[in-house]
């Protein structure tokens, strides 16, 4: 299970990274704390980050879930795949918001499976039980 909890420090590491990223663009922007708007480049920067808030709180559950249930390193390679995905899809919506498909379904089919994953192994702990 070492390696998911590498997986999960590593999506809350990109999550800081990106925060970090937020904060940069504030400053070259001059979009001035608390403003959630302002200038477009930093709205972009800014829904990533959020963006990616939202998805940790299906991927990190499903994650630690389909990881008990099912294969730890199948969960492993998933969570790789949600990771690469988050920066593609962070590096997409920077330059193009509309380019963001790619990047958000390796982030999200990941996760969503996952979670798929982790009910139908609690399910079936639970019938035979």
């Amino acid at each position: 299970m070492a390696w998911i909890d590498i997986i999960a420090l590593l999506s809350v590491v990109q999550l800081f990274v990106f925060g970090v990223m937020v904060g940069w663009a504030r400053g070259k922007y001059g979009v001035a704390a608390p403003a959630t708007a302002g200038h477009p480049i930093f709205e972009r920067y800014y829904r990533v980050q959020m963006n990616t808030v939202e998805s940790l709180l299906v991927f990190l559950p499903g994650l630690w879930l389909a990881a008990k249930y099912w294969s730890p390193r199948y969960a492993a390679i998933l969570g790789v795949i949600y990771l690469m995905g988050r920066v593609i899809y962070c590096f997409a919506y920077i330059r193009d918001p509309k380019r963001r498909s790619a990047g958000f379904a390796l982030s999200m089919g990941p996760a969503s499976a996952l979670v798929v994953g982790a009910l139908l192994g609690a399910l079936r702990a639970a019938l035979h039980a």
